[in-house]
């Protein structure tokens, strides 16, 4: 995946690197601090796996807490050296802004409203929307066309799926569990979200299938506190997420993690 992606990858980190300017009104530390402290403050996810979730003996693991140690291991030569902060979806972005953790890794897309109060490193993984279905008759785009979708209301995905599937019944649900709900009761065809966490429900429950039609693209990266103070912390961010990839750990880690 890595490899075909990568002048996208480019593209689109020369994109993140332009500054909106906002006045930031942030206490998160800069790099030079943060070495002297010895520790990163990161914020994650602790329910979505595989990109951050607790296995069963409630330690926190997945693709992204990978590479939150890998990176207090690059910048402070340890990969303990680090503090990770759960967080809810709603918080992820506000952490960052509001001082509370350094960064967040914490499968956050880029947009163009969240690029207007946090800066971004270059993406790490791309993610797009995707449909995950338990009907055997479903398994093309073009199946869906006239289909009842469940989408999370208010979401990005709404939009794409307006424009690509305009005679499709889109059903909007309140949570992942409404989701599931009515995919499981057969109130709805299938389910409209994140490859990443769509993969995730495929590899717990065997009854779901994930399909190959993705119909967008968007870049996953590492929010980071907006302002030229935090210009070292953003590009040796930057230096390690190029030189995983030049690596290929990147990609090991994700088919370890059995992401697309």
């Amino acid at each position: 995946m890595w490899r075909l992606i990568g002048r996208y990858l480019l593209g689109i980190s020369l994109l993140l690197g332009a500054q909106v300017t906002v006045p930031p009104i942030v206490a998160s530390a800069e790099l030079a601090e943060i070495e002297s402290r010895g520790r990163l403050i990161i914020a994650v996810k602790d329910n979505r796996f595989p990109l951050g979730y607790r296995d069963v003996t409630g330690e926190l693991n997945g693709f992204e807490i990978d590479i939150a140690r890998r990176l207090a291991l690059d910048l402070l030569g340890d990969e303990t050296a680090l503090e990770l902060r759960p967080v809810s979806n709603l918080d992820r972005i506000n952490e960052v802004v509001d001082g509370e953790v350094d960064i967040a890794i914490a499968a956050i897309t880029v947009t163009a409203q969240r690029q207007r109060i946090a800066s971004f490193s270059e993406p790490y993984y791309l993610d797009g929307t995707g449909f995950i279905t338990t009907s055997p008759q479903i398994n093309t785009l073009d199946e869906l066309a006239l289909s009842r979708l469940a989408v999370l209301a208010d979401s990005s995905t709404l939009a794409h799926l307006r424009y690509r599937l305009p005679n499709a019944t889109l059903v909007p649900v309140s949570s992942y569990q409404q989701a599931v709900t009515a995919l499981d009761s057969g109130r709805v065809d299938a389910f409209a979200g994140d490859v990443s966490l769509l993969t995730g429900w495929q590899q717990q429950d065997s009854h779901y299938r994930l399909l190959d039609a993705i119909i967008s693209v968007e870049p996953v990266a590492i929010a980071i506190p907006k302002g030229t103070q935090y210009n070292d912390l953003r590009r040796a961010i930057n230096a390690a997420i190029r030189q995983w990839d030049d690596e290929g750990w990147l990609q090991d880690r994700a088919t370890y993690w059995g992401l697309p």
